[in-house]
């Protein structure tokens, strides 16, 4: 055995608990890094942690060497594995040997495998399990630079998933025709974290020296968003700082809208997120209306309004349907948003942040994973009788 395979087997294996006490495993396999953007996979996952041993499988990164997967575990207990071996390398081969490899040290515990990508099915459509989850949040195929194999994948994942669930309703309504178990678990929001936000903090050093008022965006910058958009009301709106947050992906920088009130201060952490949200006046999601933003459930809604900022936004599906037809959100279009943006930096309506306040009470990630689970155990019970 080679020495990174011992140090695997070490690292993972239970050291105290009896076999007849383990807690089941959960293997997920994503397409998101996990320290990439703190999102619906890190809520439920952490969540999860309390019931299953949590293996969450990343992309490969490359290096010379022996395969091996790159270890750590994050405060809730979650194990993270990056797959690491040479470009050279048959990967997906490397990928399987891993898996499996990782699954025998499991010692006959159930196991349950979680999909967040269809293209994990490629190295692990052969290994076994207990229970096969798609945790559907977003319709990948839509997206820029989607492999053409990717629609087959989700096809044959469909097909072998006995659960499936969705991060939005527009997915659910897609879905639910393709599949006889699915159920739609939209986007949550821990309401605590963002809360703070609602009483004022220092502001961070990169923001404070940006005028007042300001109107924030927190998320990833890739082709879902509205360049010419943002450009347009910054120039309509010259008074007004536009501060925008996260990595870039899938575009070029260049291809960002330069001005005086656009401020591109880059990714930052969840924990970092109140402090930049207790310094804005309101906030915005200034999605293009395409085929990647067609199906989307955006986590930041409802993460806006814990922080008791007014929001606007353009009009994607799930946003109108779940918090624009209840007054929640503004929804805006380009002839729109100029007026619309100045009207969320007025006094909120009466009885706004009441309203704001009553939805965000129906939502938390612990509620959405404890629903999760419960279908869980369920379907893992038929299995078992079975």
């Amino acid at each position: 055995m080679n020495t990174q395979s011992s140090l695997f087997r070490t690292s993972l294996r239970p050291k105290t608990e009896k076999p007849a006490a383990r807690r089941p495993a959960l293997l997920c396999f994503s397409h998101l890094r996990w320290e990439f953007v703190h999102q619906r996979p890190q809520h439920l996952l952490n969540e999860a942690a309390s019931d299953y041993r949590i293996y969450f499988v990343e992309e490969p990164e490359f290096a010379q060497g022996a395969a091996h997967f790159r270890i750590r575990t994050v405060a809730s207990g979650v194990t993270v594995l990056t797959p690491v071996f040479d470009a050279a390398c048959d990967s997906l081969r490397e990928q399987r040997l891993l898996v499996e490899e990782l699954q025998a040290l499991l010692d006959g515990s159930p196991v349950v495998h979680w999909y967040y990508t269809p293209m994990a099915l490629q190295f692990t459509r052969n290994l076994p399990c207990d229970l096969c989850v798609y945790d559907c949040m977003d319709e990948l195929s839509a997206f820029r630079f989607a492999p053409a194999e990717l629609a087959a994948l989700e096809a044959e994942l469909l097909e072998r998933a006995q659960l499936v669930f969705t991060g939005g309703q527009s997915l659910f309504a897609a879905k639910r025709r393709l599949h006889a178990d699915v159920h739609c678990f939209p986007s949550s929001v821990d309401t605590k974290h963002f809360a703070s936000a609602r009483v004022h903090s220092e502001d961070p050093l990169d923001q404070a020296w940006i005028p007042e008022p300001r109107i924030g965006y927190v998320g990833v910058i890739d082709e879902r968003i509205d360049l010419d958009l943002i450009a347009a009301a910054a120039k309509a709106l010259p008074l007004i700082q536009f501060v925008m947050i996260g990595p870039i992906a899938k575009i070029s920088p260049d291809d960002l809208p330069q001005a005086p009130n656009i401020h591109w201060l880059g990714r930052k952490t969840y924990d970092q997120l109140p402090g930049y949200m207790a310094n804005w006046q309101a906030a915005w999601m200034p999605f293009a209306l395409n085929d990647a933003t067609r199906f989307i459930s955006p986590t930041k809604t409802p993460e806006y309004l814990a922080a008791g900022l007014r929001v606007t936004a353009t009009a994607v599906v799930d946003v109108v349907e779940t918090y624009g037809k209840k007054g929640l959100v503004s929804i805006a279009d380009a002839q729109t948003i100029v007026p619309t943006l100045k009207t969320t930096l007025g006094i909120p309506p009466e009885g706004w942040r009441q309203a704001v306040d009553q939805h965000l009470a129906l939502m938390s990630w612990e509620g959405t994973w404890d629903a999760m689970q419960s279908l869980i155990q369920a379907r893992l019970r038929v299995g078992q009788e079975a």
